[in-house]
């Protein structure tokens, strides 16, 4: 058991005392964040895996920050790499899906990585429709693929954001993406700071459902 006062060792178990906390049921955090009463039960029993989608909607649903939700647990050493790589074909990697975006994580199997890429299709047309900005630890790189967007945060004004354009932000700033282009869409962003470990682990966890990517390692000596 857990002493009294220290941090949840995973981000479902600060997700679990942020709503004791605030006195929320199961199904009144369901009603409020739009997912299943059923999805939030079986994440709280440890019967189905916590992907990043999830956690950025009870993390705004609970008006908690993401950063110390993705710091949780601290990540274990990993050993130093020795020539690691991941190579993402085409239309292999894993990914997670809702109305508002869908994320692709390349090189999700990879832990202990300095940074998390993620190719998103950003669908949101309003912060409304994101459920609000977020903000998490560390800084952010965005560059745009496709299409046109905008980035709202609570400093500045919406920044228009078309193909080629890229902008690098720090993610404690409050922010969130929302398309402008009746074209679809799609950025690279590219997360790096401290706790950003976590969400490379809800990554690779969806990864395990997903048909493997091409990676090579070479042995250490």
């Amino acid at each position: 058991m857990a002493e009294p006062g220290a941090a949840p060792s995973h981000p479902v178990a600060a997700i679990k005392a942020a709503r004791i906390e605030q006195g929320l049921t199961l199904r009144a955090l369901a009603a409020r964040v739009g997912l299943p009463y059923s999805t939030l039960s079986k994440l709280e029993n440890g019967k189905m895996e916590l992907t990043y989608d999830k956690l950025l909607k009870l993390a705004q649903g609970l008006q908690v920050d993401l950063g110390a939700l993705l710091a949780g647990a601290p990540v274990a050493e990993q050993p130093p790499a020795l020539g690691r790589r991941s190579i993402s074909r085409a239309g292999r990697s894993s990914g997670a899906s809702s109305q508002v975006h869908h994320h692709l994580y390349p090189a999700a199997e990879l832990l202990g990585k300095l940074m998390v890429p993620i190719i998103i299709e950003v669908r949101a047309r309003s912060v409304d429709e994101l459920g609000g900005l977020v903000r998490h630890s560390g800084e952010e790189y965005l560059y745009i693929l496709s299409g046109a967007m905008e980035l709202h945060s609570d400093l500045y004004a919406p920044l228009p954001l078309g193909e080629g354009d890229s902008v690098y932000f720090d993610s404690g700033m409050a922010h969130a993406y929302v398309r402008v282009s009746q074209e679809t869409c799609r950025v690279l962003s590219v997360c790096a700071g401290s706790g950003i470990q976590r969400l490379a682990q809800s990554a690779a966890q969806a990864w395990t459902l997903a048909p493997p990517l091409e990676t090579d390692e070479t042995p250490s000596e």
